[in-house]
């Protein structure tokens, strides 16, 4: 009797990459390992930047409510050893990618290593600019900040549509990204209607999709009780709210439901092009 091969699964899981630098070198590590893992899908995490127990704090939280494996380049012995036994704690692998190298390194040379953050990236202006990004992003993240018309991009959405990510990766790829989350029943913000330099952006996800991610974020703060946050038809409500709202001022949205933080980027990347060319 002939035999029928199971499809094969993807297997997803979060991947944490904490850096007090940019976060390239771990974004080019990580994604160079997970290439030689057929069907596995990583949800990746970056945290670029952590320099201080506040920051690294924030970080931590995250972990927890999303364990998975956890990568890191920090230098400060204290942040260290405050990761490394807090994912102990947790129970998550956490892997410095560096050390390694750096050890052989030190061995051979005869020398110590100088301990500074970033220091692996030249002071170039390119390194500026995107610095400058990353800065913009995290003051006008969730609605903060001001200067709007200074930003190339705004992304709007409801709760859960991967705004920060988003913003986040495209500052690292030195694009100026503030978000501003859309709350069911409160107006939006009166001046994105007066901007003319930033591209407006709205991001959508499925009912479904938005549901099982805020569940899953309730649980993780083991709050229990059922809301409109996670009801179905608010959910619903709310989605069509935004929509609205993007068709009426002709602002581009994008469907996030299947979307990996970098294509959804790449896509809106493309539509700033556009944008620009069209000037």
């Amino acid at each position: 009797m002939p035999t029928t091969s199971r499809p094969r699964l993807n297997t997803s899981f979060h991947i944490h990459m904490v850096s007090d630098s940019t976060g390239e070198t771990l974004m080019e590590v990580m994604r160079a390992s997970v290439a030689q893992f057929e069907h596995t899908n990583p949800l990746e995490h970056l945290y670029a930047l952590v320099r201080s127990p506040r920051q690294l704090d924030r970080v931590l939280e995250e972990i927890e409510g999303y364990p998975g494996v956890v990568m890191y380049t920090i230098v400060n012995s204290e942040l260290r050893r405050d990761l490394e036994t807090r994912c102990a704690d947790l129970g998550v692998p956490a892997i410095a990618i560096l050390d390694p190298m750096l050890a052989t390194l030190s061995t051979y040379l005869g020398r110590a290593m100088a301990s500074r953050a970033g220091a692996q990236r030249a002071l170039d202006a390119d390194y500026y600019h995107r610095m400058d990004a990353l800065n913009f992003a995290m003051a006008h993240d969730d609605g903060q900040g001001d200067n709007f018309e200074n930003a190339d991009i705004i992304l709007l959405g409801v709760s859960r549509t991967s705004k920060t990510p988003t913003s986040i990766y495209l500052a690292h790829r030195g694009y100026r990204a503030a978000n501003i989350p859309l709350v069911r029943g409160v107006p939006a913000p009166e001046f994105l209607f007066s901007l003319r330099n930033p591209l407006i952006v709205g991001l959508t996800a499925s009912p479904e999709r938005i549901v099982q991610i805020r569940r899953n974020r309730l649980l993780t703060l083991n709050e229990d009780r059922s809301t409109d946050y996670i009801d179905d038809f608010a959910v619903r409500d709310e989605i069509v709210e935004a929509k609205r709202l993007y068709a009426k001022h002709g602002w581009p949205n994008i469907d996030v439901t299947r979307r990996s933080v970098e294509e959804t980027a790449a896509k809106i990347i493309n539509m700033l092009n556009e944008k620009r060319g069209r000037k």
